[in-house]
């Protein structure tokens, strides 16, 4: 994921999981990718993830690749000492 524009304007897509019994989560605009990548991670279930997109600059990224840019060492923002709280 080389080249992301981790200060770019993004938009996070919640799963359509229906069967998720917690706090509803609707879709959230971010003035940066890098808040909406910190969002999905550290504030979503892990099951939530798992179907939730994003989306910067007309590519779409999925759970997996969502975590990935948070762990990737371009990476912005300081993270969650231990990792996210869940």
């Amino acid at each position: 994921m080389a080249g992301f524009d981790y200060s770019a304007a993004a938009e996070l897509f919640p799963t359509r999981n229906r069967k998720f019994g917690g706090q509803p989560f609707g879709y959230r605009r971010f003035a940066q990718a890098a808040d909406a990548i910190r969002f999905a991670v550290e504030n979503l279930p892990p099951k939530l993830l798992v179907g939730t997109y994003l989306e910067v600059d007309e590519l779409r990224y999925v759970g997996v690749e969502i975590r990935r840019l948070y762990d990737s060492a371009d990476y912005p923002l300081a993270r969650v000492a231990g990792g996210p709280l869940r």
